[in-house]
This record gives structure tokens, sequence and C-alpha cells, in this order.
């Protein structure tokens, strides 16, 4: 049969039809098995008011705010960050313009691993996967003309996560803006870092302590700021399981709580802007269920375990971005359909904050229409598809509920398997994450190949002289030499005695166990440079080099 020149062939529409299909396992994306249909016995055992509850009630299962997003719709934010911050800066422009209600900064590789961009290492990186940044002086042109007393502001840096706030921190002061007014989010999550994205410096227990410092000095000085934002978004992007990502994320979590309580830190006075950061896959189900089952976990073990007394601390907030792992190079206008899902996922899960990936993101960092349209994504799904109406209107589904309370007990049993190896460092020296990541990736991977799994334009429905018409983004090799220009010029002209004496300052905080960031914060002002002050911390951390797991 034809229609509209489109040919499906015998094999085409038997793969189509699923009563044809003799082969299929119906399992969910992680591999669990679903049954054909769920009924009122399969969500017998669960009591609502201890297990469910209403909405904006313990244990926030259908969500931490009793109207939904009829109270306050999502923040919608759009991952920028490419070449100079000349450039990043306009990009940051245009978004706002365009109706963006966050700013969300993407560094390059070597400021994510705390290298200047005139560093050996450096080169042929600066610019490429993010916005060069190595001094108060490329903050301040990354953030020109931004109001940040009035935009939310979101940073994807991790292990020299302290001096990039310093920078940021820096560049406020400089405004006139007071630290109380400044709204946003630190990544900061130096665990998962160890456990999938392998972005780290120092060793875990120097990383924990600089990052106990920063949860400290913004619960003192910075009190609107999330210091971390605790990221089952790479984990999930190595190859791990719905699961897996939802309980390796609530360990992290739990063990950056349990390090402040050490350090004498009252667990209300910090708890309240500790977020969370997940993906949204495809299983659209599946990961609706993995949002709320994170909160009723959270919840529990916040007022149970931790003994919280304010409500507050027993939200678990979280910003949701559409998985980049299922982006495909092959068909890639297919991606704006993946993003729409997963992005109906997050909000049908309860997220306090959104990011939808831009259709071209596998094949270079986004191009400007790309970009609006996956804005435009986000604003479609609020304001013409009604499901803003009603909160958790999948709330008493029986496949949803039963699912929400099997990932609950899965996580409960992957907690008492790190809980063996010691907590999350000792399990993290010993490489349980990493394997048990490594196998899951491993299981999904087979499933393609064996067809039990289907990726259109991939293992399916494949267009054998497929032409891609999209206009790629392209970072110039100019970039790296104006940015090292720029570094060579501010050494120059910079005050040489207040870097000494900076530098030395944060030598001292460091042995004598003082707070880090009122020191990193006037290093910055004094244009001491990111690769400086990471090289000073390495002389009393060291580096971490983790065992190798097959």
């Amino acid at each position: 049969m034809k229609q509209n020149n489109f040919y499906l062939d015998k094999n085409t529409f038997s793969k189509l039809n699923p009563s044809t299909d003799q082969h299929k396992k119906f399992t969910s994306l992680s591999g669990e098995p679903v049954n054909q249909f769920y009924t009122r016995d399969d969500i017998k055992y669960i009591d609502y008011q201890k297990d469910i509850s209403n909405p904006g009630e313990f244990p926030f299962t259908r969500g931490i705010h009793k109207s939904g997003y009829r109270g306050k719709i999502w923040t919608m934010r759009q991952f920028a960050g490419f070449g100079t911050p000349e450039d990043t800066n306009k990009r940051f422009h245009y978004l706002l313009e365009h109706g963006q209600t966050g700013i969300s900064i993407a560094y390059d590789l070597p400021t994510l691993m705390g290298w200047d961009a005139d560093a050996k290492e450096s080169e042929g990186e600066v610019g490429i996967c993010g916005v060069s940044v190595s001094s108060l002086l490329d903050m301040e042109i990354l953030l020109d003309k931004i109001p940040l007393d009035a935009v939310s502001t979101s940073m994807t840096i991790n292990s020299p996560a302290a001096i990039i706030f310093a920078f940021y921190l820096a560049v406020a002061k400089k405004k006139g803006i007071d630290f109380s007014k400044l709204r946003g989010t630190l990544q900061n999550d130096i665990l998962k870092e160890y456990i999938a994205q392998k972005e780290y410096i120092f060793p875990p227990k120097p990383s924990m302590r600089i990052i106990t410092d920063m949860i400290e000095y913004c619960t003192n000085e910075v009190k609107q700021w999330n210091p971390v934002s605790v990221s089952g978004y790479h984990i999930r992007e190595a190859g791990s399981t719905a699961v897996q990502e939802l309980a390796f994320t609530l360990a992290d979590g739990f063990a950056y709580i349990e390090a402040c309580i050490e350090r004498g830190m009252d667990i209300d006075s910090f708890a309240p802007r500790i977020s969370f950061f997940f993906n949204s896959h495809l299983d659209f189900f599946e990961e609706i269920a993995k949002f709320r089952a994170a909160r009723k976990i959270y919840a529990k073990r916040m007022k149970e375990k931790y003994g919280a007394k304010n409500p507050r601390s027993w939200w678990l907030r979280f910003h949701t971005q559409t998985a980049g792992c299922s982006l495909t190079a092959q068909q890639p206008e297919n991606n704006i359909i993946r993003t729409a899902f997963q992005a109906l996922a997050g909000v049908l899960g309860g997220t306090q904050s959104l990011h939808t990936n831009s259709m071209d993101e596998t094949l270079a960092l986004p191009g400007e229409k790309a970009v609006k349209i996956a804005l435009r994504t986000q604003q479609l799904i609020a304001y013409e598809t009604e499901v803003i109406n009603t909160v958790d209107p999948l709330g008493g589904s029986y496949y949803v509920e039963a699912l929400t309370k099997r990932m609950e007990e899965q996580a409960e049993e992957i907690f008492k398997q790190i809980d063996l190896y010691g907590g999350v460092i000792e399990a993290i020296e010993a490489g349980y994450f990493q394997k048990e990541i490594s196998d899951a990736a491993y299981r999904y991977q087979m499933a393609l190949e064996r067809n039990e799994k289907i990726i259109v334009g991939v293992n399916e429905f494949i267009e054998e002289e497929e032409k891609i018409d999209i206009p790629i983004l392209q970072i110039s090799p100019q970039v790296e030499i104006l940015q090292k220009k720029r570094l060579a010029e501010l050494k120059q002209s910079r005050n040489q005695q207040n870097v000494v004496e900076s530098l030395k300052k944060i030598s001292g905080a460091i042995t004598d166990q003082k707070n880090l960031m009122p020191v990193l914060v006037k290093a910055s002002e004094n244009y001491v440079t990111l690769g400086e002050m990471v090289e000073e911390l390495k002389k009393h951390f060291g580096t971490y080099k983790e065992i190798i797991v097959f």
C-alpha cells in the first residue's frame, strides 16, 4: 500500500502491528517485567494515607505543593554555553528574550577540570563543549547585563564548583547585589563524578570537605541558593536503569546530609536548600513512577531517620533534563518527538524545573533554531496540553501506583547493598557503582542488538540514504586564541602581590580547617585564576585515581 509516496512493505507493516510481533518482550526500558494489565489486586497492599496521600501532604508522593502547577509553572531552562564568554552572553539574552525564565551555564572541559585556557591540557578544547571561564574577568563578561537579582542561575560545575561560584559571587558584589537576593543552583555533586561522569580532581574525602564548606557558607550567606543539586542525570546517561538512578542519587544526597550533620549543622538549617537533578528517559510511566517514588523515599528518610522537623526539609525538589543518551544522529528530527514525551513525563512527575534537549545535540552544540524548538516544546506543554490543570493526574492508576511502590522497594534493597560496603564513599572506592552501571548498560545494548528494544531509525525503520540537513554550530579555533590572549593580558595587569597573598590565605584556610569560601571569593576579586586556585588545593588534597572495573 502507498500513501503520500511513503511505501510500507509487508515486513514493515508487520512490525507496526503489535498483534503480529511474536518476539517482543514486554518489559520496561530498564528490563523490568510489565503485566498485560493491572487491577486493584496489584495495589491492595498500598495504604493511601501512608504511601500516597494528597498533593502537598507527607510523604509527598503526589507532589510537594498542594496546588501543583496552578500555583507556579516549572522554571523553563535551556542549558547554554559555548565559545567565548561574549558568545554565551549573547545566547543567554536570546533565550531570555524568547521566554526562558532562568539561565543554565554549561562550561567547557578545561573549566570543568580546573584548567585555565592557557594550560597544555586545554589545547584544542577551549570553548568547544561549553563556555571558557578562567577568571573573574571571564565571568564578568559572561554575565554582562544579566540581572542576577531577578534571574535564577543554574551552573553545571562540580570539582571546581567552589571557585566558579566564588567568581559568580564576586560579580554580584561588583554589581552591588546583596547575596540574599541571589537565586540559583550549583550542580556541585562530586560523588556522581566518581560514579559516572569522571570529571573529578581531588579524592572523595577532601572533596566532601569542600562541598560541606559550601553548604555551610550558603546556609549563612546566600540563603536562597541551592549549593548542591544531587544528580542522577549523569548516572542514567552512563547506562544505569531507572531504579539505579533513583537509588544511587538518593544515596549520594543522604551522604551529603550526613556530612553536614557531622559538621555540627542543624539539619533544618540546610536541608531545604538541597535539590536534585534527574533524567527523564523514554519509558513514560517508569519515569513518572521514579519521580513519585523519589519524593516518598526522601521525605520518609528526612523525617524518620534524620529527624528533620521543618516540612520543607522533607521536600524533594528537583530539576529534570530530557535524556541526552536517547538522542540519535540518525533521523535527528525524531529527537524533537522524543524530547516532547520525556518532557511531558517530567511534568506529570511533578518537576520544579525543566531543560529540554535540542534535536541536534548528538551532532554538536545546539544551534539557535534547535534551541528555540526545544523551548517551545516546554511552552506547548505548559500552555496548550492542559496537563497543568490538576495535580498528579496519573495518581491512582493501578499501573503507576504499583510501579511507584516497586521502585521504592527496589531502591531500599540497593541502599542495603551500599550500607554493606560501609557507605557511599567506600562503595565508590570498591567499584560497586561503576560495575552495576556497566552491567546494566551491557544488558540494554544486548537487548538492542537482539531487537528486543527498538530505537526508531537506528535498529529499525532505517533510511539507507539519509541526508541530514541541519545547520551545525561550529566553534572557531579563534576562540582558544582569544581566550589565551585575554588571560595573558589579565596576568600582566593584575596586582601580583595580591595574587600571592590570596594563595597563601587559601593554603592557611585548608590547614586551619576554616571555611574555604570567604578566601576563594577574595582570591577571585584579586583575579587569581581558576587553575592557580586548583593547583593550590592540589598541594594539600592531592588528586584521585580510581580503580579499574571490568
